[in-house]
Order: C-alpha cells, then sequence, then structure tokens
C-alpha cells in the first residue's frame, strides 16, 4: 500500500514539472523560441564594474596606510609591505632576505619568544607571519575582529622590537640546507632556476640562489643591521582590510606610528642585466624520461607603452588552450603536454622572455624544431583578428577574478604604491586591451620576439633524445652540481697539519688494539652485513643493510626499505642510487664528496696509514668518555678530519666527532663505539651509536664482516638506461 500511494505522488511530481515546464515554454517569444543560432541571442551589456577602493593616508613619517572596510565576515587582516628584498642582499650571503623572514617571526620580539607568540596567536586562531621576496619584505596578521587590539600589539612589536633569537636562526639555516641540498630533484624546478639565470645573467641578484657558504655566512648581526637597515614608516606601506570603521581604525593606527622616526633614504638599485648569448644550453639528468625546453630573452615591464599589445599577443600565441603555439604543437602535431609563453613583464624590473615546451625525451629535437617554426611563421602569418578577438575576451572576462574581493582590490592598489604605478591603473587595463589593433599585437611580435636571440635550456636524459641536441648547433653544458658547505669551524681551528709525539704514540697503541700493521695493511676491502636504525620523532626505522668497501675510495651499498632494495654507489668517478622501478639518480656532488671522505675517515683505513706522511696526528688533551678519561687525537687523513677519543689503556676508540653533511646540510657528528669484536685477527666495533648536533640520529649494528671479499668489478658500474618497449 504504501508503495502504491509513493508511486502515486511521483507521477503527480512529474506531472507538476511537466506543466511547469509547458507554462514557461508559452511564456517564450516566438522569435526567441525559434532561434537556432546562439548567435542571434541578444546578449545585454553587462553593468560597470566600479569596486570599492580603499581610503588612502599618509602619515607625516611617511607611513602610507591604505584602509579597505569589507564587513561581510567579522575578519581583519593587515600587511606591511617593506622596501628591501633579496635583489639588495650581498652576492656573499644570497639567502639572508628569506633567513630575516622566517626567524623575524620565528625569533619572537624582546618580550616573547616566538613559541610563545605562538601559543598566544593559536588560542585566538589568529596569525602573524612574516616572510621575504624579491623586492620587499612582508609582515601581515589575520584574525577575528574581536581580537584585532589584542593581535595587533603582536603585530606592532615584531615591527619595532624584534629580538631574532640564535637558535631560531639555527633552525632556519638547516631548512634552508635541506632546500639545497634538494634543489636538483625536480625537472621543472631547475629548468626555471637555470633559465632566469640565461636571462639575467648568472650573477643577476633576481637569478641568484642560495649555497650552503652564504646562507651559513649569516649571522645574527647581519639580521638586525636588515632590520635596521630597512625597517622604516618612510619605506613601508600598510594595507588593512575588514569589518572596522575606516575612521575610527585610522585614529589607532596613527596613535600607534604617528611617532615612530622615519628612516634614512635608501640607495637607488643598480641591477645589471647580462644575457647569455645566443644558442643551445644542456642540463643532462639521466633519472627522467622527458625534456624540459626554455627558449629565454630579456623581456620587459608593466610601465612599458606596449604591455597592452604584449598582452594581447601573448594571449594568442602562447597563453593558454586556445593559442597559437598550443593548438599547433600540442593538439595537431602531439609534441608536447604544456606549451605557452611569451614576453614576461614585471612591475619592479624586467620580466623573462621565454617560451617553455615539455615534451618525451623521444621528440626533444623534433619540438625545438616545431618551436622555431611557429615562432618564425609569426613574419609570415601574422596574429589574426580572430585571435585577436578571442585573446581579448580571454582576458577581459578573466580580468574581474583579480578584483571579486575587497582583499584583492587592496592588494592591487598596494602593489601599484609600492612600485610607483598611477592609483588606476587597472581601473585603465579594460579600456586599454580593447584598443588593441592587430597592427599593435604583430609590431610588438616583431619587436620582441627574436629567435636568433634566445639562449635554448634542455634539461633531460640525452641518451633518450631523438637526435644530439648538437645537431642543432653548438652546445653548452650547465653545471648544476651543488658545492659542498663549508668546513666545520672546529675542523678549521683543529686541523692538524703535523704530528706529535704523543699523538703518534696513541695511534700506536689504536693499530696494535685493532690487530697490529702487518693485519691492517693487508686488508684492501672490507664487506658488512649490519642493521642501521635510523631514529625520528616518529619512532625507530630498523633497515637491514650489506655494504662493501673496497679501499680508498670505492662504496657499494644495499639497503632494504619500506620501497624495495636501494643500491647505492660512490667512487670517484660516479656516484648514483637506484631502485627497481624508479629508475637510477646521481647524488649530489656534495654527497659524492662526503662519502669519499667518509671512507679515508675510517678507522681501519687510518690506523693502516698512520705512519704515511701526508696522515697528521695530533694529541689534544683529555675528556671523559662515560667513566673512562681518554685521550684526544686529532687525525688530518690527507684532507679528511676527525677527533678519535681514544682509551689509553685498551687503545680502543671509544668515541669519534667530525664535520659532516646531513640532508639538511652540514652538522657535527658523533659516534660512540662499543662491543669490539675480533674478526680473522681484526679487532672492531660492532656496535656505533651516530649524533648529529647532539642528537641521536641512527645506530648501526654488524652482525658479520667479511675481510677482503672477492669484488667483481661490476659492482660499481652504473646501469645501463632501458630502451623503451619496441625500440
Amino acid at each position: 500500500m504504501k508503495r502504491c500511494a509513493m508511486n502515486l505522488n511521483l507521477k503527480r511530481v512529474a506531472f507538476s514539472l511537466i506543466f511547469a515546464a509547458a507554462a514557461i515554454v508559452a511564456m517564450v517569444p516566438p522569435a526567441t523560441a525559434q532561434t537556432t543560432d546562439w548567435r542571434q541571442i541578444a546578449v545585454p551589456p553587462l553593468p560597470v564594474f566600479k569596486p570599492q577602493q580603499p581610503k588612502r593616508i599618509q602619515l607625516s613619517n611617511g607611513l602610507v596606510i591604505f584602509l579597505q572596510e569589507d564587513h561581510e565576515l567579522p575578519l581583519i587582516n593587515a600587511s606591511a609591505r617593506i622596501r628591501g628584498g633579496s635583489h639588495n642582499e650581498p652576492a656573499a650571503k644570497v639567502g639572508l632576505a628569506d633567513i630575516y623572514g622566517e626567524v623575524w617571526r620565528t625569533g619572537g620580539t624582546k618580550t616573547k619568544t616566538g613559541d610563545q607568540l605562538d601559543d598566544f596567536l593559536e588560542v585566538r586562531a589568529a596569525k602573524v607571519e612574516t616572510s621575504g621576496g624579491p623586492d620587499s619584505t612582508n609582515i601581515g596578521l589575520n584574525c577575528l575582529k574581536g581580537d584585532f587590539d589584542d593581535v595587533f600589539k603582536v603585530f606592532a612589536d615584531l615591527l619595532q622590537n624584534p629580538e631574532f633569537r640564535a637558535d631560531k636562526l639555527d633552525l632556519a639555516q638547516k631548512q634552508a640546507y635541506d632546500s639545497i641540498s634538494r634543489r636538483n630533484d625536480d625537472i621543472s624546478a631547475i629548468a626555471h632556476r637555470e633559465a632566469a639565470k640565461l636571462a639575467y645573467g648568472k650573477d643577476n641578484p633576481y637569478a641568484r640562489e642560495p649555497e650552503y657558504s652564504t646562507i651559513a655566512a649569516i649571522t645574527r648581526q647581519d639580521l638586525l643591521d636588515w632590520h635596521k637597515t630597512y625597517v622604516h614608516p618612510n619605506q613601508m606601506i600598510l594595507g588593512l582590510s575588514g569589518d572596522f570603521d575606516a575612521k575610527a581604525m585610522e585614529a589607532k593606527l596613527r596613535a600607534v606610528f604617528e611617532s615612530w622616526p622615519k628612516g634614512g633614504e635608501l640607495p637607488k638599485d643598480d641591477v645589471q642585466y647580462h644575457p647569455a648569448p645566443p644558442g643551445y644550453y644542456l642540463i643532462s639528468k639521466e633519472d627522467v624520461n622527458q625534456s624540459s625546453i626554455h627558449m629565454v630573452g630579456l623581456g620587459t615591464t608593466r610601465n612599458n607603452p606596449d604591455y597592452y599589445a604584449i598582452s594581447v599577443f601573448n594571449e594568442s600565441f602562447g597563453g593558454g588552450f586556445s593559442s597559437r603555439l598550443f593548438n599547433d604543437i600540442r593538439t595537431k602535431r602531439g609534441l608536447a603536454y604544456n606549451v605557452g609563453g611569451g614576453v614576461g613583464t614585471n612591475f619592479g624590473h624586467p620580466g623573462i622572455l621565454q617560451f617553455v615546451l615539455g615534451t618525451k625525451s623521444q621528440s626533444t629535437v623534433e619540438s625545438i624544431q616545431a618551436l622555431d617554426e611557429d615562432i618564425a611563421n609569426l613574419s609570415k602569418q601574422s596574429i589574426t583578428d580572430d585571435e585577436i578577438k578571442q585573446a581579448k575576451d580571454a582576458i577581459l572576462n578573466a580580468f574581474i577574478f583579480r578584483l571579486d574581493s575587497p582583499d584583492k582590490v587592496l592588494a592591487e592598489r598596494v602593489t601599484y604604491e609600492f612600485y610607483g604605478y598611477p592609483s588606476d591603473w587597472l581601473d585603465k587595463f579594460p579600456a586599454e586591451i580593447q584598443k588593441v589593433t592587430a597592427v599593435d599585437v604583430n609590431r610588438v611580435a616583431t619587436k620582441y620576439v627574436h629567435r636568433d636571440q634566445f639562449a635554448v635550456l634542455v634539461v633531460g636524459n640525452t641518451k633518450e633524445f631523438d637526435k644530439p641536441l648538437s645537431s642543432l648547433g653548438p652546445v653548452k653544458e650547465i653545471d648544476i652540481s651543488i658545492p659542498p658547505p663549508p668546513a666545520a669551524k672546529e675542523e678549521k681551528s683543529e686541523k692538524p697539519t703535523a704530528s706529535n709525539e704523543e699523538g703518534k704514540a696513541l695511534a700506536a697503541k689504536v693499530v696494535a688494539a685493532m690487530g697490529g700493521e702487518r693485519k691492517l695493511a693487508s686488508i684492501k676491502a672490507v664487506k658488512a652485513q649490519l642493521t642501521l636504525t635510523q631514529k625520528t620523532p616518529q619512532g625507530d626505522f630498523p633497515m637491514h643493510m650489506e655494504t662493501t668497501i673496497v679501499f680508498p675510495d670505492h662504496l657499494h651499498a644495499v639497503m632494504d626499505t619500506p620501497n624495495g632494495t636501494m643500491n647505492i654507489v660512490v667512487t670517484p668517478k660516479a656516484a648514483f642510487m637506484a631502485m627497481p622501478g624508479s629508475g637510477t639518480r646521481d647524488l649530489p656532488a656534495s654527497q659524492k664528496a662526503e662519502t669519499l671522505e667518509q671512507i679515508k675517515r675510517d678507522p681501519i683505513f687510518i690506523a693502516a696509514h698512520s705512519k704515511d706522511p701526508n696522515v697528521f696526528l695530533r694529541a689534544a688533551g683529555t675528556e671523559k668518555v662515560g667513566d673512562i678519561e681518554t685521550r684526544i687525537v686529532d687525525v688530518n687523513a690527507d684532507g679528511a678530519l676527525i677527533r678519535w677519543f681514544v682509551d689509553p689503556q685498551s687503545g680502543h676508540i671509544l668515541k669519534e666527532t667530525y664535520g659532516t653533511l646531513s640532508p639538511s646540510g652540514p652538522v657535527q657528528g658523533e659516534t660512540d663505539m662499543d662491543n669490539w669484536k675480533a674478526v680473522d685477527g681484526l679487532n672492531v666495533p660492532f656496535m656505533r651509536r651516530n649524533k648529529q648536533n647532539g642528537q641521536d640520529t641512527s645506530t648501526a649494528e654488524y652482525s658479520a664482516l667479511e675481510l677482503n671479499p672477492t669484488v667483481d668489478a661490476k659492482l660499481f658500474e652504473k646501469p645501463a638506461a632501458k630502451p623503451e618497449a619496441g625500440k
């Protein structure tokens, strides 16, 4: 019975909908109802778009303030943009602005640590954040309206009384080291970074990259000096948006900032641009199956009178799914999964003129030739009126989304103020785009796009290219190896350049305890089975390993990981890791150098060569390790530096310290040695507990050791790239 009633109700609903639809159709005028071409439908003009503009205020000390009321939600946002960014850094301290932007907030103020500020803000669901950028540094807040007064005090305190505590600087540097160590992992990141160097010049401040040495050179005093130089009211623009009364907010801001004295004028920028000579530039990366191609040159700025015509050209030629490049190279030829580009424009400095293409390795050269053809065809097949209309529509349809919230309007006005553009610059944008003609577009194409002046960067696996890149012209290879970190301060101060008698006597005890000179001299290679347990905040992660070391400079390691078996090989000629299904990946040059030095720091190797003329041993006092008063020996084994803590009774090395490289950069390493055992006349520690900067990081527990195993030379050869099926 219930099912019958339900069916009856559904029938009634359906009948009602049909009746309503029929009524609507009956109301449509006959002409419209019979229209078969959508272009015949009259489209009324859109209303004039006039977004609410913020109120601009300038204090007597030069501070510019923008206030934008927005009462939709009980929130308030504030942001201060301060002149001085990474392009102002000294070349020896590249990365300073980013480190400053990080430690400014985490370092807290003179009265509260960064951690205390975290707790204070967290209970209010509020944020106060700082950051560094190319042209400016920034501080912003976000909070509920009711918490604004409390949160704004933190904001103002950070502006005027930052502390830049040393422990947070150290943490920021370690994070920067980690980024440096991983910067060659992603092909797109490599291509964008190196393309900027080609377009601007490798020493240009808009293209420089931080290195271990430049990050390590940054001190707390540098951060204090930066703040003292740049953070002044006359170098800052403050914008607020949210649920407030502008008049009351102005009074509040004047009370806080009006008495803040202005600072001196900053020196004028003198940035030099030296684009690379035209030609082909190659970065070989064998662990990928695709190529990233960038044709680059120097672009222009947005105050260029050609900016509007350039915008239309960029959209029509390389701007989106309907652009000429996309339709030809991706859609028709099927050569690329992404392609586009144009004449780059920035507010404060020239953009990069670039055309970017991503393709599989096997179509690299063919894709470059296709891009060449489309650029050459600009002089034969001008951008058409239809292409221009389509490009204008795309630009203008997207324009509204630049201003669809009060926050965005405010951000635009702050940007214009910062770079000295007219306050109505964006207001004129739609009209100026509409004025652009086909003549304008093709004129800027001819003026700016010169294929014979481009540097062409290719990042990819050369072994899989369809043709050698040199078939297109001379090729210059770019070295992207990461320079190793500078030697730790401890190493520099304790590096012995001569042995003393006490040091040689202690080394003799170590040699005797390990099995004697003859035994040590006989050892050419060692094969070991061990369990390596990594210690992390999430817990301990044990992994089985097998290592083969051929002294003085060959290592092969096999490690069982949760993702499969990993092979690592390091020799003077090659350093790589390989996993089934993931291919082979070269290790960074810094990691290769560090591993080769680790081999030379091995106690077996040093003890066997303790009498070599390039090995120096210097006694350097005493220190307790556990209950034993050990003797310290500083060792320089042909440049490999290490400090031994030797038990003078047994001759065993109980601990060693050394400068090393972690994924986060240079650290002070420490290894405690225990459970000494004899293996075929050689005494070695079977338990090693490792620390970095005083923190437990891993243990290595050996289960078996084989001296002078038979070693196949192929163990150290790099696997050949596997050809694709059908090749």
